[in-house]
Formats: C-alpha cells, structure tokens, sequence
C-alpha cells in the first residue's frame, strides 16, 4: 500500500484514518485509498469525431451541390447523437431499418419546349440525417471498390529473368557488393512490395445499397435539383440529333457544361445517340442506375415513367417487406440476378456503341 506525505509528516492513511473518525465510523488502515493526484483524476479523454471520407467530400464541394445544401444535409446536426451511437451495437441492416422515413418531394414536370406543364411526387424512403453520410459513403466505396479490376501485378527480384551470376567481384572494385544485376536497388531489378493480382470486391446488404440510392434520390429532390421531362422520342424520331438535344437541354434551364443525368425506363436509339456526344451527360436505366452518377451530377431530370419506377422500386412498399427482418442478411439469390442484369446491360450497350461506330 503506499501513501505520499505532506509537509507536517503524515500520511494520506493517517488523514483518511482521522477523518472517519472524526465521523463516528470505524475504519481499517487497509481500506483506505491513498489520495490521487490531481493530474490523475483529471485525466483528459479526446471525443471520438466523425471523419468524412475524402472521396465523399470531393464530390459534394466539386459536382454534387445538393450534399452541401442548405436545406438537406447529409451531416448530423449538433443536437442529434451520432450515428454510431443511434445506430447501437447491432448489425447494420437492422439499425437502418428503424432509421428509415419517407420523403415525398413534388417535383415540376417540364414540356419538351420547356414549358411548366404540371408536377408529380416523387415518395421514396431515405435514411434519417443521423444515418444518412454513413449509408451513402458505405455504398459510395463499395460500388467504386467492386469496380476495380485487380490485376495489377510486378515481378519481385526472383521472378525476374536473368541476374544469375554475380557481376563483378565482392573486393578490390571500390564499389558497393552485388550479388545480382536483379536487385531493387538498380535498374531493370525487381519491384519492393510491388501489386500483386488480388479480389477488391466487397459485400453490402441488398436492403442498405437501395437504402443509399433512394437517399441521394431524395437528398436531390428535396435540393430543387430534380425534375421531369415530357416523353420526347418522338422530336428524334427522323434521326439523332444532338444539336438539338443540347438546345433543349438549355430550354429546361440546364448548361450543357455542367453534369446532368437523365434517368429513363427505356432510351429510345435516336435519343441516346444524340445525348451521347455530351460528355457532362449521363444517361441511365434501372440497369445501370448507380449511386456514383447520382452524387456526381449537379442536375438530375427523369421521365414520367422514370419516376414511377422509382416509386415502386424505393418506395415506402418495398421497404416494408424488411421491417420484420432483423438478421441482417441478403437474399443471395435475388442479388446475384440483379448484378447479373446490370452486367448484361453494360455489355449490351458496349456493343451497340461498337457496332454502330464501325
């Protein structure tokens, strides 16, 4: 047991000793603690802070001004906990589910004159502003990550070819010792841990991937960054044009300079020949709908069938048929046809691009 003394010679001991008795309670010597110093009671802890990825941060101040908005914020407010903390200790898909809510933005429906012509509500669900970075960014690096190919590859010192016999004597040369023309250290050597053919992918749950699309959705509605075209395939019915898709894309108040993307149920072939010159135009469909064409546009435009495919497909009925599942896990099945589609929609538009160029 050890004490520190004071100036007048006792102990801490001696002071706790006389301080129980002095309020009439019995005390052994050895129950009592010594006295701390203040520079240990007063041990100074650092609060855990949210660190934004970097990745997520370029987007919103580069191209994505509806992230930064004034009136929805991916950032949780002062007064909200974090996301760790209102997310609790459980898997991630149960603690999205109960962060949930609806989103219902009326949206202006535009003529292909540019005209104003009516509105539609675009209701889809979007994760809570505690939440809602934590979702997107998760999403946001699993989709970036997933797309690499992982092929990169270097050859150490052993695998490179030659370097078999010493170059010169170990003395009498004044220079440093070799043992191979092979080494890192010189020219046309191998590689010091070098990149080596690896698997990138990772995995995200079925239910949280719509989670953060339907949320960057909604986060662009409610920024007064979104709205709806009139069918228009009919004005490119004689051939593509894209002359004409530029002006009237300066007719619904877009600058061809800045990114869009267009979301259609279906491209009709003049249509996405006209469009597909404009290299700050994004055109997509349900196959290739992706989170990081969302973030990366400043304006965001759909058809009216568009907008009733987000309604069923993020809508408030397709997010109820998780609310009573709490394990967390994917439908493997389900998922892996979707990524089927989405790669057999790639590969068909690569090779219509490929054989309408030759």
């Amino acid at each position: 047991m050890h004490s520190c003394r004071c100036a007048c010679g006792r102990t801490s001991v001696d002071k706790g000793i006389e301080a129980a008795a002095a309020a009439g309670r019995a005390i052994s010597p050895f129950s009592v603690r010594p006295q701390r110093s203040a520079e240990r009671r007063t041990a100074a802890t650092m609060p855990v802070s949210s660190v934004a990825s970097s990745l997520l941060l370029s987007l919103s101040a580069s191209s994505s001004s509806f992230l930064a908005s004034s009136s929805v914020s991916f950032l949780p407010t002062s007064s909200s906990p974090p996301a760790s903390v209102a997310a609790g200790r459980g898997r991630p898909s149960a603690s999205i589910l109960r962060a949930l809510r609806a989103e219902a933005t009326t949206l202006p429906v535009i003529s292909f004159t540019g005209e104003k012509v009516g509105e539609v509500a675009l209701d889809i669900k979007s994760a809570s502003p505690a939440t809602a970075r934590a979702v997107v960014h998760r999403a946001l690096v699993t989709d970036r990550q997933n797309a690499r190919r992982g092929t990169a590859s270097t050859l150490t010192r052993g695998e490179v070819r030659g370097g078999g016999r010493k170059p010169y004597g170990q003395k009498k040369t004044g220079k440093a010792r070799r043992g191979s023309t092979r080494t890192p250290l010189r020219p046309g050597g191998g590689v010091i841990f070098g990149p080596k053919p690896r698997d990138w992918s990772i995995k995200i749950n079925r239910k949280e991937k719509r989670l953060a699309i339907s949320t960057a959705l909604a986060s662009a509605a409610v920024a007064n960054d979104s709205f709806v075209v009139q069918e228009f395939d009919e004005e490119f019915s004689t051939g593509p044009r894209t002359r004409d898709f530029v002006a009237a894309l300066q007719r619904w108040g877009l600058d061809p300079k800045e990114k869009a993307m267009f979301f259609s149920t279906e491209l009709d072939d003049n249509v996405r020949l006209s469009g597909r010159n404009i290299g700050t135009l994004k055109m997509l469909t349900p196959r290739t709908l992706n989170l990081y064409d969302i973030l990366d546009a400043r304006k965001h435009f759909f058809t009216p069938s568009a907008i009733d495919y987000l309604n069923s497909r993020y809508g408030t009925t397709v997010f109820d048929e998780y609310e009573g599942d709490t394990d967390g896990e994917d439908d493997g099945e389900e998922e892996a046809l979707e990524e089927q589609a989405e790669d057999e929609g790639t590969t068909e538009e690569a090779a219509q691009d490929e054989a309408e160029e030759a």
